[in-house]
């Protein structure tokens, strides 16, 4: 790919998207590149798991799953799924960061018990459009400082997941990226049924 310091916002954006586009007419190959690169070390952006509904009521609370959006019973068996699938193909993880809301963190839980850390830079941005820069360039610093050599789990939100590459996943899928302090380069797409 070419590197970041030679493209402008607008081509950068327009690689994003046809590398988005070739991912996804080629998804086979897309998945076992996927989870070779996880094998190796890289990164996976997961969306939580299902949980039906947009956005969040407006009486949120970060600390009361009451007042969220939060997982149904196919969102727990999809997140149960992830770690089952990872366990499966015996892809080692090394660190599990999470957004703060519930549906995130149940999902982190449910997927790899105990392992989950809640990171704010994972944090939903859905409602507040204005943080997206700040709390994207966050959320990138994050990632860039990760060193492997196992896999990187991050599950967040599909705001935050599209920011930073360009990818909107279902939920439950997860975007394989290796990062640089630059950029988040998507090498591929994992879905979990």
């Amino acid at each position: 790919m070419i590197g970041a310091d030679t493209c402008t916002p607008v081509s950068r954006r327009a690689l994003l998207v046809g590398a988005a586009v070739w991912l996804a007419s080629r998804p086979a190959a897309a998945d076992a590149d996927a989870w070779r690169a996880l094998a190796a070390g890289a990164v996976v952006l997961f969306r939580h798991a299902n949980a039906p509904g947009v956005g969040d009521p407006p009486n949120i609370r970060i600390d009361d799953c009451a007042t969220q959006r939060n997982l149904d019973a196919a969102g727990r068996d999809q997140a149960r799924a992830i770690g089952r699938e990872f366990a499966a193909r015996e892809v080692q993880v090394g660190r599990v960061l999470t957004s703060r809301w519930c549906r995130a963190v149940d999902t982190a839980e449910l997927a790899f018990p105990g392992r989950p850390i809640r990171e704010p830079a994972f944090d939903s941005f859905f409602d507040r459009r204005e943080d997206r820069a700040r709390q994207t360039a966050a959320a990138l610093r994050v990632l860039a400082e990760w060193r492997g050599p196992n896999a990187l789990v991050v599950v967040t939100h599909q705001v935050n997941i599209a920011a930073l590459t360009g990818i909107s996943p279902a939920s439950a899928e997860g975007v394989v990226a290796v990062v640089d302090a630059r950029a988040v380069r998507p090498v591929g797409r994992i879905r979990i049924e």
